[in-house]
């Protein structure tokens, strides 16, 4: 994680699988992209995570590094959760570029 700031990660369903120690990175291809080194998570491959803080994801640092569009955000207050911007599309990246003729 940047600046080794610590993220809660939890899977968004309980799984039958046995706790076991995982590394849980982002999805750019960098190897400062960790959220999370050495957690013990009774999940299995394909399983969704929680990850309760956003850190450089969030939308004040977010870039389009590797044409990665900015996640979608989620306000969660208690039971109640609400979409508070959308996920950016590719189109979205596009829609401002311009060709050379």
């Amino acid at each position: 994680a940047m600046y080794e700031a610590y993220h809660r990660i939890v899977p968004l369903q309980p799984s039958p699988a046995e706790p076991r120690t995982w590394d849980v990175v982002g999805p750019v291809c960098e190897s400062g992209d960790w959220l999370g080194r050495d957690r013990d998570l009774a999940v299995q491959p394909g399983d969704l995570l929680a990850v309760l803080s956003a850190g450089a994801y969030c939308m004040s640092m977010a870039s389009n590094y590797n044409t990665r569009g900015r996640a979608a955000e989620v306000l969660v207050d208690g039971d109640r959760t609400r979409l508070i911007r959308q996920r950016e599309s590719v189109a979205d990246q596009l829609r401002l570029e311009r060709g050379l003729s």
